[in-house]
């Protein structure tokens, strides 16, 4: 995940065995300021809506923000791949790498786009593109 020992971190709503798999080194759990890695937790669309841009608006330059949600419609979520890009974009993020959690979770990862760079992607579109 390219999380290093000592990022400033917060990760929201992570049942205990998919941050058991996640092995992360040891971080420091930001309360307030920016942060390096933040981690999103969710089920459904609304929640991504209403919890992604207050961790977006945290992220410090190079920041990454991952997003997690349940694989293959477990746990009742109406969240796919597709949707989870669309909503990133939509709230200004790109997105670059997806991988397995455990059995039952999925993580993309966003950053912020590159000024000046293109970004195509049939899921979702950047506010202004």
């Amino acid at each position: 995940m390219g999380v290093r020992a000592g990022s400033r971190a917060h990760v929201v709503g992570a049942p205990e065995a998919a941050l058991a798999a996640l092995d992360l080194p040891e971080l420091d759990h930001a309360q307030g300021g920016d942060l390096d890695y933040a981690h999103l937790f969710v089920t459904r669309q609304d929640e991504m809506r209403a919890a992604f841009p207050p961790l977006r608006d945290r992220l410090a330059p190079g920041a990454t923000l991952w997003v997690s949600w349940p694989k293959g419609g477990r746990l009742g979520t109406d969240l796919t791949i597709r949707s989870v890009i669309a909503i990133g974009y939509d709230l200004g993020l790109v997105e670059s790498t997806c991988l397995r959690v455990d059995d039952t979770w999925s993580a993309l990862k966003f950053t912020r786009p590159k000024p000046g760079k293109a970004y195509a992607n049939s899921y979702g579109t950047l506010p202004g593109g």
